[in-house]
C-alpha cells in the first residue's frame, strides 16, 4: 500500500485574465505514488503546482478529478482518518497569538485526540531547539523559531507520513541543519516524507526519489541518483569582471560574477575559453564539476519548455 497515491488528480480554477467562464488546469492528470519509508522530493518552477496538489493531499482543496489517498485513506470520503495520518508543515507562518508555544501544542495534540503526550512534546522542543522557548508567546517568536513551531506542531500527533512544503524558505542555516537531523532520524524509523523546495541542493542530498513538474504535469521522476547520471555533461564554471556577449551568455546560467556552461567534452571548454578571451574578458578561478541536481532540473525545464513551443507550433 503506497504512504500516498494521486490517481489521476486535476485541479482547474476560473481564469481571471482569459474569457469569460475560461479555466486554467494548474494539476493536469498527475498520477504518482510515494511508497511507505520514502524520502520523496516534488520539484518545480513558481506555479508548477506544487502547493495544490499538497492542498488536495491535506484535503483542504478539492480535486477537479481523480482522488487521493493516505495509507489507503481516500482524504475526501475517509477525511479525518487520512488526516491523522498525515503531519504538514506550510509555507506559511500561521499561529495563534494568544498562547505560548507550549500551550498550542498541547491543544494541537487535542485535535487529534492525543492527550499524556507531555514526553513527545519535549521531545520536539528539544530536538528542533524550542525548549528554551516553551513558555514564549507566540507572538514574541522570531520568524526562524515561527517555522521551527510549525514543524512540531505537524508533528505532534506522530504522523506516519510527514509533508514539507519549502520549510526552509527564508531561514538561517542552523534551523536548516537542526531540522534536517531530525526529519532524516523520523525517516530513517520509518516515516514517510514529501518534500518541496527551491533549494536543490538539499532534495538532492536528502531524496531518494524525485518528481519534477511543469504547468501541473510530470515531467520527469526517478530515483535522485539515475537523474543525476542521466545529466549529459560536467559543467565548466568560472568568475568573469563584466557580462558576456548576448550570443555566449544564451549558453550560460550566469548568476553576478560567476558563469556556468555545459562541457560534454574537452573541446566545449576550450571553444568556451576561446570566446571569453576573445569578448576581452578574463576567466578567473575556473573548474569543471560534475552536473548536479540544479543541472538537471533546469535542463529538463528547458527541454520541456521546448516541447511545449513545438506542439503549439504544431497545433496552430
Amino acid at each position: 500500500m503506497p504512504a500516498i497515491s494521486f490517481q489521476s488528480i486535476s485541479k482547474s480554477y476560473t481564469s481571471p485574465k482569459g474569457p469569460a467562464g475560461s479555466t486554467f488546469l494548474a494539476v493536469d492528470h498527475v498520477s504518482l505514488d510515494i511508497e511507505e519509508g520514502e524520502f520523496f522530493g516534488l520539484l518545480g518552477p513558481n506555479g508548477a503546482g506544487k502547493t495544490t496538489m499538497i492542498s488536495m493531499l491535506a484535503g483542504l482543496t478539492r480535486p477537479s478529478g481523480g482522488s487521493v489517498s493516505v495509507l489507503g485513506s481516500d482524504v475526501q470520503r475517509d477525511y479525518a482518518q487520512a488526516r491523522r495520518k498525515l503531519g504538514v508543515v506550510p509555507q506559511e507562518l500561521v499561529f495563534d497569538p494568544f498562547f505560548n508555544i507550549r500551550e498550542a501544542l498541547r491543544i494541537q495534540s487535542g485535535y487529534f485526540g492525543v492527550r499524556n503526550n507531555g514526553p513527545w512534546i519535549d521531545e520536539l522542543l528539544e530536538s528542533l531547539g524550542l525548549a528554551d522557548k516553551a513558555q514564549a508567546n507566540m507572538r514574541q517568536l522570531s520568524g526562524g523559531m515561527k517555522r521551527r513551531f510549525l514543524v512540531a506542531q505537524a508533528l505532534v500527533h506522530k504522523p506516519p507520513v510527514i509533508v514539507l512544503d519549502e520549510p526552509t524558505a527564508g531561514v538561517d542555516v542552523e534551523l536548516r541543519q537542526t531540522l534536517w537531523q531530525f526529519i532524516a532520524k523520523l525517516n530513517q524509523q520509518g516515516h514517510t516524507v514529501l518534500l518541496t523546495t527551491h533549494y536543490l541542493e538539499e532534495a538532492e542530498a536528502l531524496c531518494g526519489r524525485i518528481a519534477m513538474l511543469k504547468s501541473g504535469r510530470i515531467v520527469a521522476l526517478d530515483h535522485t541518483s539515475e537523474l543525476l547520471k542521466a545529466a549529459s555533461s560536467n559543467v565548466l564554471r568560472f568568475k568573469v569582471d563584466g557580462h558576456l556577449p548576448p550570443e555566449l551568455a544564451a549558453q550560460a546560467r550566469v548568476t553576478g560574477r560567476i558563469v556556468q556552461f555545459p562541457a560534454k567534452e574537452a573541446v566545449d571548454i576550450e571553444r568556451y575559453l576561446a570566446a571569453v578571451r576573445q569578448a576581452g574578458l578574463l576567466a578567473e578561478d575556473v573548474e569543471i564539476r560534475k552536473a548536479d541536481l540544479e543541472d538537471v532540473f533546469l535542463d529538463v525545464m528547458q527541454k520541456h519548455a521546448g516541447s511545449q513551443a513545438a506542439s503549439q507550433g504544431a497545433a496552430a
